[in-house]
């Protein structure tokens, strides 16, 4: 049975004041906790119900993980999900690794706000082959819990580091493009195979200071009478047309 006291530490790791005091976060749900399962991060705790906790494999690596079966009502009362019926993972955060100069492609995120956004972001990258994303400062802290059920698993993949874009863009030495209104036809752009693909603040865009590093500017044209596009939506689309310049025809 959960106690009071770990009932209470894991409902304090849905505040960002705890999640880093503690260097743990929460992962929720079935397809994510299962993912996390068969990955190599470091589960501290696993709380879920007994056919959930049946249907994992056994791996070598998890033996001697602390498990706990719980019931629905437990589980949700733990969650930040209004409703979580199989499972619930408390988890060390990883050492925050360094993004290097790539011989692919590295997404940068400028003042990106939104936790779905980023998480969705994360799960787009991870769907196109991008492991690497450099967050500014002021982009949502991708242990929130929004932005890891929104990635669906993606965040277990992904090499992720806060930095001054300022300062990181220029040290990489890469070509940056820039979701940008007045930029170049995103269809008529010949994109290398390798670079950094800017995306801004969801109702400013890119931030004045990052526009000396732009080599490109690019847009995503409108046919129809939308206003805009989502940041993650117009992420995909321009990652959909990077893919596609640098696939074998």
């Amino acid at each position: 049975m959960l106690s009071k006291n770990q009932l209470k530490f894991i409902k304090s790791l849905q505040i960002k004041k705890f999640r880093h005091e503690y260097q743990q976060f929460l992962v929720e749900g079935a397809k994510s906790v299962q993912e996390l399962w068969s990955s190599r991060w470091q589960i501290e705790l696993l709380l879920g119900t007994a056919s959930f906790l049946r249907s994992l494999p056994a791996l070598p690596h998890r033996i001697g993980t602390a498990c706990q079966e719980v019931n629905e009502e437990v589980l949700t009362q733990a969650s930040t999900l209004a409703n979580n019926t199989t499972a619930l993972a408390v988890v060390a955060m990883p050492a925050q690794t360094t993004v290097q100069t790539s011989k692919s492609w590295i997404l940068a995120l400028d003042d990106v706000r939104d936790p779905g956004n980023l998480g969705t972001i994360i799960r787009m990258a991870d769907w196109y082959g991008i492991s690497e994303i450099i967050c500014s400062h002021e982009t949502a802290e991708v242990y929130n819990p929004k932005v890891i059920a929104s990635s669906m698993g993606s965040f277990l993949r992904i090499r992720l580091e806060y930095a001054s874009l300022a300062s990181k863009l220029p040290s990489l030495a890469m070509p940056v493009y820039a979701a940008d209104m007045h930029g170049e036809h995103v269809h008529r752009t010949t994109f290398p195979s390798s670079g950094i693909l800017l995306l801004g603040n969801e109702a400013n865009g890119v931030h004045p200071n990052l526009q000396p590093y732009i080599t490109q500017r690019i847009t995503i044209p409108r046919i129809g009478s939308a206003e805009s596009l989502n940041v993650a939506m117009a992420g995909a689309i321009i990652l959909d047309n990077i893919v596609r310049c640098n696939s074998p025809q």
